[in-house]
Formats: structure tokens, sequence, C-alpha cells
């Protein structure tokens, strides 16, 4: 069964807690009160029984039934409808899990319809249970307190976040390899949670717009302005955030980039200094090559070959080979060979 809690309130006080929908609906019609009706992952039967009962509109209903909507806040009639996500941040894997719960108010009746275990709104009803003065204002109150609870549940994802954050700014001069992944991770974190928490001022300034026109109790107004400063707190941390990882991640890519121009520079200096032995130790090469070659031609066993019996064909070979080798040093020494 998809209902999680049903009960029936008279002036602050629980009366009544049926055990079925329809049971609900008739002690509703007999009492001059408000139904409260929590539900769990609704089947389409069971939230097309509250719809008839209580006039909610079928767009608002397919809504809630499929799910995974953002936050916002839709008026049909005198009947509001409003979709918030609530968040919990996972400290063991450094990620945000968002909820997501529709809240149905309207004359009489509040409907909360969740998609996740996150909120759980039986702390919301306990709360208002020992509280009579503030459940006695009606359908209203029960709204501003689930947005109370949630917006209190930020805290802790923008202290999660933050000290995050804080490791990754010490770790982005540290040279560790896996820090650009894990910025962006954390980058795409903060996102989502700007995405969940992005229309609640808006949503809020709506509520607080109507308040007059709906007769919502002052006090009630006032608390949700200061629900609506918390939100406010919550958008400006999410901003700095984003804009923080965002630095950081210019930051680590200029930080990549000397590395890498360093290394490069390294690379190219080493070559040159490699290419300047390749250049002497060619150079001796060439100069060497030069009397080798003559001796070559020379030592060859041929008995027929110019000047092989000329008294200064040995002196003239040798002072050849020397002044071969003078020129090639010459010119080597020119180029800056050598």
């Amino acid at each position: 069964m998809a209902i999680i809690d049903n009960a029936i309130y008279v002036d602050g006080l629980r009366t009544q807690s049926p055990r079925s929908l329809d049971e609900t609906y008739e002690l509703l019609r007999e009492r001059d009160g408000m139904a409260w009706i929590g539900l769990y992952r609704p089947s389409p039967e069971e939230l097309r029984s509250v719809a008839d009962e209580f006039g909610l509109h079928p767009l608002a209903v397919e809504d809630a039934l499929k799910g995974h909507q953002r936050a916002k806040l839709e008026r049909f009639g005198d009947t509001l409808f409003v979709v918030i996500r609530p968040a919990r941040y996972l400290d063991a894997s450094e990620t945000v899990e968002f909820g997501e719960v529709h809240v149905f108010v309207g004359p009489g009746f509040v409907v909360t319809v969740r998609h996740a275990e996150n909120p759980d709104l039986r702390v919301v009803r306990r709360r208002m249970e020992a509280e009579p003065e503030l459940l006695r204002l009606g359908p209203e109150a029960v709204l501003y307190t689930i947005l109370d609870e949630v917006v209190d549940g930020y805290a802790p994802v923008i202290a999660g976040l933050e000290n995050d954050i804080d490791e990754i700014q010490d770790q982005l001069f540290g040279n560790q390899p896996d820090v650009s992944r894990r910025i962006y991770e954390l980058l795409r974190e903060v996102i989502s949670f700007q995405r969940a928490i992005g229309p609640l001022p808006d949503m809020l300034d709506r509520l607080l717009r109507g308040s007059e026109k709906y007769r919502v109790d002052l006090e009630l107004q006032r608390s949700l302005r200061d629900v609506l400063d918390h939100v406010h707190r919550a958008v400006d941390k999410a901003d700095a955030f984003r804009a923080l990882l965002e630095n950081a991640l210019t930051v680590h890519s200029t930080l990549v980039t000397q590395l890498q121009n360093e290394e490069t520079r390294r690379l190219t200096e080493t070559g040159l200094a490699q290419n300047e032995e390749i250049k002497k130790i060619s150079s001796w090469a060439a100069i060497l090559f030069a009397p080798t070659l003559i001796g070559t031609i020379y030592g060859m066993n041929f008995d027929q070959m110019p000047e092989l019996h000329w008294p200064l064909g040995y002196p003239l070979a040798v002072l050849g080979m020397v002044a071969m080798g003078g020129i090639l040093y010459t010119v080597f020494k020119r180029k800056h060979w050598l």
C-alpha cells in the first residue's frame, strides 16, 4: 500500500487515522478539519482516487505519477501543486543524492507524493503534531514546514561541497594527476544542486505575493520569508562554488600547459645539444674520411696506377691528405660545427 501516513486534523490536533482513502474522504466530510495524506510511489488508481476526491488538475496528477520533475510551483484554482527537490550529501562517494516530493495543497487537504526515501516527511508530521498552533494554520502551514525541512537539509550538502572544494584547492598545486577529474565530478554535482534549488526563490516569491489574496497568516508569511532568506544564501553559495570550480579548472589547465611547455623546452634543449654533438662527430668523420679515401685508393693491389713508382708520389699523397683535412676543418669551423 502506498499510504505512508493518513490523518484527519481538527483545530490543530490529530483526531482520526483512517486506514483507507475512502475512510479518509468520509471522515473529512463529517468533520470540518484538514486531511493530510502521505503517499509513497502510489499506483495510478490510488492517485486518481485522490484526484477525483479533491479535484486535482490532470496535468499535475500526471507529473506526480511520472516523477523526474524540476522544482516548480503551479496554481490550479484554489489548489497549489509544488515540486521540491530535497538533497543529501553522501560523503563516501562525494556526491549529492536528490529526492523528489510533490505536494498538493488545497482547501482542507494536503497530499504529499514521494518518489524517493529522501525526505522523510514523518519528521515534518511529528514536528507539526508537536506544535498544534502551527498545525492549526491549515494546509499552508504544512507546505511551509515541508519547505523549511527541505531547505534546512541543504545546509549539510553545502558544508560537504565546501569541504571538497577546500581539499581540491590544496591539491591543485600538488601536481596530482587525478585532480582535474575530481574537479569535473564535483562541478557536475554543484550544477545539479543549482538546478534543484534554482527555481526556489521565484517559487517562494510567488507564494508570498499570493499570501494576501489567499489570506495566509501573517506569522506564516514571516516564516516563509525566513525560508526565502535561507534559499537565497544556498543559491549564492552554489553560485560561488561553481565559480570557484570553474576557476580551478582554468588554473589547473594553465599549470598543465606550463608543465608541458617546460617539458617541451627541456626536450628541445636536449635535442639541440644532441644535434651539436652529431655535427661535431660528422665533421671529424668527414675530415678523417678524406685521407682515408686517398690511402685506400693507393692501397689497392694494382700494378698499373698513376704515379705508383714516382719518387714524389708518397709526399704528395700525404700532403693531399693533410690539405684536404685542413680545408674541411676550416669549412666546418666557419659553420660552427666545430
